[in-house]
């Protein structure tokens, strides 16, 4: 566990989640906050997340997403939430950045155990595996 609860992802080369996908990471107890970068030409195929909610707010670049039935192009500045168990896919032509948010924290997307989570009293407990 890092011994303070400040942390900063200046510096950190992200870790490669899926081919094309960079990742930093940190989460608390109840929250995993992801900056996420998509290289050009990157798709991750259609998905859903069996325990966790995920928001994302685009930084810079564009994604097709689509949640459910529903296609939109995100730029910088947009926003989207996928509820928990929605099927949804992404694809980014010119390569995106975004933050994401997920609950609760899903351990698989925690490069680092030791350096990402910051832990309160309960201890990891709400913590899924996916």
């Amino acid at each position: 566990m890092p011994l303070t609860p400040f942390e900063t992802f200046n510096g950190r080369e992200p870790h490669p989640l899926f081919p094309g996908v960079g990742l930093k990471a940190v989460a608390g107890d109840q929250v995993f906050l992801g900056h996420v970068t998509y290289a050009p030409g990157t798709t991750v195929a259609r998905h859903s997340h069996e325990h966790t909610e995920q928001v994302m707010l685009i930084l810079d670049g564009s994604v097709t997403m689509t949640i459910g039935d529903a296609t939109r192009e995100l730029r910088a500045g947009d926003v989207c939430v996928v509820n928990r168990g929605v099927e949804h896919e992404l694809h980014s032509t010119d390569g995106v950045t975004f933050v994401e948010a997920l609950g609760p924290v899903p351990l698989d997307h925690i490069p680092d155990r030791e350096r990402d989570l910051v832990l309160g009293d309960l201890a990891g407990s709400l913590h899924v595996e996916r």
